[in-house]
């Protein structure tokens, strides 16, 4: 059980929030003011849990600090995804494009998130650096790691980009994605993470005290999940499958864009059979 609570806790932690935040992408874009006022009330309570835990080398302090750092990258991903913190690009890249220029034009579309990383990653070491417990900085620097990792693979070229996931609002992502079995980069990606991996897990075994079990199974469990995505990306197999439900949001969404659609389209016969509407106005129209 020392070991077994700290996976499962990280497997669900990482599931449902990943499903969660695709959940709320695909509400209306009237609900995206509520969901990011919420988020970011999460995200004050997490520097804060960060900044408590930091001295606390117990079982419970391992728990929020790995906790808080989750939920401060939950607020990025959140952000990005609704168009809040993106990048100076707001549009496809031109077909054709490719090399550095793809590259930049990539960098572009994201850079404000990017920053935005950079500075809670300041905020983060701030208020862990040096202290007892660093099992939240740890955190944040794996998710930060494997998501510019996963972010390159994608635009070199994977088998799975998963574009279906993209929100309506952000469909000129797609430009920036490309498909092939497998990259260059993918392999040393792959590589050098199982090697950290591997030193986490076994720092894990090694571990005596319950503060250290957990936070190296923790960091062990994150780092796992990570290179289970990046092989995601190149294998046959359906992982998205696993987010399915998260999808439900956008059926809704589309059925009641549906609904307001026709309900605009009678007001306006109802206003084209009984209002008079000048000839010149019409000729405009059409």
């Amino acid at each position: 059980m020392t070991y077994l609570w700290p996976i499962a806790f990280a497997l669900f932690f990482w599931w449902f929030s990943t499903g969660a935040i695709i959940y709320l992408d695909g509400l209306p874009v009237r609900t995206f003011k509520w969901s990011m006022l919420g988020a970011t009330v999460l995200l004050c309570a997490a520097f804060f849990g960060l900044s408590a835990s930091s001295a606390d080398t117990s079982v419970q302090g391992a728990y929020i600090a790995f906790g808080s750092a989750l939920v401060v990258w939950g607020w990025h991903e959140i952000s990005f995804y609704m168009g809040y913190v993106t990048g100076p690009r707001k549009h496809a890249c031109a077909e054709g494009c490719s090399g550095l220029s793809h590259l930049g034009h990539a960098l572009q579309v994201s850079l404000w998130h990017e920053l935005a990383i950079l500075v809670s990653f300041a905020l983060v070491v701030a208020l862990t650096w040096g202290s007892a417990n660093e099992i939240g900085l740890w955190t944040f620097v794996i998710l930060w790691w494997m998501h510019e990792s996963a972010r390159l693979n994608v635009v070199l070229g994977v088998r799975n980009v998963n574009a279906h996931f993209l929100p309506p609002h952000l469909a000129y992502l797609r430009s920036f994605l490309s498909q092939k079995p497998m990259n260059l980069l993918f392999p040393f990606s792959v590589t050098i993470s199982t090697v950290i991996c591997a030193v986490l897990g076994t720092e894990a075994a090694l571990a005596t005290d319950p503060f250290e079990q957990a936070g190296y199974t923790f960091l062990a469990t994150i780092m796992t999940l990570a290179i289970l995505e990046h092989w995601f990306l190149v294998l046959p197999v359906p992982a998205e499958a696993m987010w399915n439900w998260s999808m439900k949001s956008r059926e809704k969404s589309a059925i009641v864009a549906g609904q307001e659609g026709r309900r605009e389209g009678h007001r306006h016969e109802h206003a084209h059979v009984h209002s008079p509407v000048p000839i010149a106005s019409l000729r405009s129209v059409h």
